[in-house]
């Protein structure tokens, strides 16, 4: 473990290694877990070897049970904290963050080690008659009279559990050598880091023992950003309560003939008992959990869920009690980022290029979401020569029978062994990419044409909306039918924009590129200055797209005077 407490800012690099064509930026893809949790070298054989989301969730929910939230005094020392906890078992792991003051995250290696703290655990010391006797692995520390020893948190610099300034984001990538650089770069500091994921998996095992009271054998898992591998800083925490393993489902008849049935209440549907149950475990949420605050729940929404601010964390969560096809949909966005690096790479780059051009927002609307930006990428991946994804179709026929999954009857069914997956040869770059992505959509037929990364080709529209794109399970849905004609107009225009401005704006000399201490934008950074593509104008049912600024066209002529 670190000896110097800094609290740290949960950073991420990359992970995996890219193809061989990419092995010029191989040295970037290993993960930094964190300032006290260090990763030692990894094997070949480990790098190449992908888990199954189940392992890592399984993985991570094990961790989580082993690990307590201890909100502490900035001041506090850190070898007295950990020589206090040491007393009852081995720590594993700890780091610290700031949300609403200083917080640590403390793995022990094993689950009677939490018990044993529980022990000396006291109740806080005013009348009783006000406080809710509910117990957690959220804890308080208590610095009785230890605040002024040395090796203290104070005057350390904090960080929060959130991105970059976008000036900042710019700032730094016009320093890179190389577009590919700020691809990998970008998503260093956009990705999840390995402390975020943990405390993510705490908050959900936190809300687990809240939901165990009426359902012992629950669990609570993070679906969706969290664990797909696609997730920012930031991004809200989506969990599900699965019931499915409960025990007693499918049993046997004992050889008396005789079973024993537990007495159940009967709903009219399964959408009312997901309601019954959000109802009830949102308002122990709201009376019971510790830190959890503004909890409301939404229970008519196609999905009922209960949404509430676990200030602890700092994360905003949304809790889901029926949900199993977002499940899928996440554990096929997980594989194909375990596929190819690239396909995270691309993603964070162009999720990121939508939210500073204001193609996307946090708040719901007219707008793409992230959800369809990530499949348009997947679409585009799967149409590249040779392709570097296989469609969804693919990946159903090469699974097993332990892979078949139908819900609410839909086909959900796709391999999970990712050794049965063979991927052609590929070679195109980063910048490649993202410069083909702009051209692409540039010239898609969205008039007509519906995105369906099922087939891996354009269909025709089986209805009438600007956008469509194929839900990949729910296939009589569209993912983006809240898009309209305005939004996609002005996609398609900063597409336009973009795919020159990627062209003309390359790296600039030294001499030319340094202001003072500042780089002057260039390559990826310039993409996400503010666009300046003007009104589209309609005449009928034609459209005139209007060419980029000559303010723009103007920068790019004197940086290319300076470099000549």
């Amino acid at each position: 473990m670190a000896s110097s407490l800094a609290v740290c800012r949960l950073h991420m690099m990359g992970r995996g290694n890219l193809v061989k064509c990419l092995q010029k930026v191989d040295t970037f893809l290993i993960r930094n877990i964190g300032t006290n949790v260090a990763l030692q070298g990894e094997t070949r054989e480990e790098r190449d070897g992908c888990k199954s989301l189940y392992a890592v969730q399984a993985e991570r929910l094990d961790q989580a049970e082993r690990s307590v939230l201890i909100s502490c005094n900035s001041r506090t020392n850190e070898k007295k904290f950990l020589k206090f906890l040491s007393t009852h078992g081995n720590i594993k792991k700890y780091f610290f963050y700031e949300s609403y003051g200083t917080h640590a995250v403390v793995e022990f290696a094993n689950r009677e080690s939490v018990a044993s703290l529980f022990e000396i655990t006291t109740i806080p010391s005013i009348s009783h008659e006000s406080l809710v006797p509910f117990k957690s692995r959220l804890l308080t520390l208590r610095n009785l009279g230890l605040d002024n020893l040395p090796n203290q948190l104070s005057g350390q610099q904090s960080h929060s559990q959130t991105t970059i300034p976008i000036n900042q984001l710019i700032q730094n990538l016009s320093g890179e050598e190389s577009m590919d650089q700020q691809i990998i770069s970008l998503t260093k500091a956009f990705q999840l880091t390995e402390e975020n994921s943990r405390l993510r998996f705490l908050v959900c095992s936190l809300l687990k023992d809240i939901a165990a009271a009426f359902f012992p054998e629950c669990t609570i898992k993070p679906f969706g950003s969290s664990v797909n591998g696609f997730g920012k800083l930031g991004c809200d925490l989506d969990m599900f309560l699965d019931l499915d393993g409960i025990s007693g489902r499918d049993t046997k008849l004992l050889k008396l003939g005789m079973s024993l049935e537990y007495q159940m209440k009967m709903a009219n549907s399964e959408r009312a008992v997901t309601q019954s149950i959000l109802t009830v475990i949102g308002e122990c949420v709201d009376q019971f959990g510790p830190g959890c605050v503004g909890v409301q729940k939404i229970l008519n929404a196609r999905c009922p869920l209960v949404r509430f601010a676990h200030q602890p964390s700092g994360f905003q969560c949304d809790l889901t009690a029926n949900n199993r096809v977002a499940m899928k949909s996440t554990e096929l966005l997980y594989l194909y980022g375990e596929l190819d690096p690239r396909v995270r790479y691309l993603v964070f780059t162009v999720r990121c290029w939508a939210r500073a051009q204001g193609i996307t927002s946090s708040i719901p609307g007219a707008w793409i979401s992230n959800f369809s930006l990530t499949v348009m990428v997947l679409f585009f991946l799967q149409k590249r020569s040779p392709p570097i994804i296989p469609t969804v179709d693919q990946l159903r026929d090469l699974a097993g029978p332990a892979d078949k999954s139908v819900i609410e009857g839909n086909d959900c069914t796709f391999v999970s062994d990712f050794s049965k997956i063979q991927l052609q040869s590929n070679t195109e770059t980063l910048e490649q990419l993202l410069c083909e992505f702009f051209e692409f959509y540039s010239t898609f037929a969205f008039k007509r044409m519906s995105i369906n990364i099922r087939k891996g080709k354009e269909q025709n529209k089986p209805e009438v909306s600007p956008l469509h794109i194929q839900n990949p399970f729910e296939t009589t849905l569209n993912i983006s039918k809240n898009v309209n004609a305005t939004q996609l107009d002005r996609f398609v225009a900063v597409c336009q924009e973009s795919s020159w401005l990627v062209q003309q704006n390359k790296k600039p000399t030294p001499s030319a590129g340094i202001k003072g201490n500042a780089f002057a934008p260039w390559g990826l950074s310039s993409l996400l200055l503010p666009s300046q593509v003007e009104g589209i104008k309609r005449k009928g049912k034609k459209r005139k797209w209007e060419p980029a600024s000559d303010r723009i066209k103007n920068l790019l002529e004197s940086l290319k005077n300076k470099n000549q």
